[in-house]
């Protein structure tokens, strides 16, 4: 189904000011409604379904607020994303505390994991929904506890899936990646242009 160039509107259903940053790279206007969504999922779902039911449900509980109050745009396109961190097969999501993000970040030094960011697009006229996801690799330095506390003391890893942001401080704690920056950050910019161009939406 397409949708129309001119009258489209994108409501990103998330209060993340890092998300918000990256939609805004692609020159689409939105408007910003959180979704307050529960975050749980079921045991035994791999990493790539996690993300991709999180950022469905995330975005189906916009759309579901929207239609109970009566404020939804007739033709707009929500947009739900989700990312989570993923050491030997352990979802490391936000940190409890300061004792969880040190305990999480020991767990990276000096190793690969895997960064998953799923996607899903809703259209408000009737539901019907495109999911995708993305898969990166990230490596971090080696660090000992006093760098990591001193990172843990400038706040930024307590909000963060895995204890780190890669756009922030936490940049000076990876060495290396394999595939999209965005996607680290929380939100595959280039997968949700196509996403959208599949609905007949263009940028440029």
């Amino acid at each position: 189904m397409s949708i129309s160039e001119q009258k489209v509107r994108i409501i990103l259903a998330s209060s993340s000011p890092r998300r918000q940053e990256l939609l805004a790279l692609i020159g689409l206007p939105f408007r910003v409604q959180s979704s307050d969504a529960d975050e749980s999922t079921e045991e035994g779902l791999d990493p790539h379904q996690i993300v991709e039911q999180l950022a469905e449900r995330k975005a189906r509980a916009v759309l579901e607020q929207g239609r109970a109050s009566g404020t939804l745009e007739s033709d707009a396109v929500i947009i739900g994303s989700d990312t989570i961190v993923v050491q030997d097969g352990h979802v490391l999501g936000k940190p409890k505390d300061e004792a969880d993000a040190l305990h999480m970040l020991r767990m990276l030094q000096g190793r690969e994991h895997e960064v998953y960011t799923g996607i899903a697009c809703i259209l408000t006229t009737d539901g019907s929904a495109r999911l995708a996801h993305e898969r990166t690799v990230v490596r971090m330095k080696s660090a000992d506890d006093e760098r990591l506390r001193r990172y843990i003391a400038t706040g930024e890893p307590m909000d963060k899936a895995g204890s780190y942001g890669i756009q922030g401080f936490g940049a000076t704690l990876v060495e290396r990646i394999e595939g999209d920056y965005f996607s680290v950050v929380g939100l595959p910019v280039s997968k949700l242009y196509d996403m959208l161009s599949d609905w007949g939406l263009t940028v440029f």
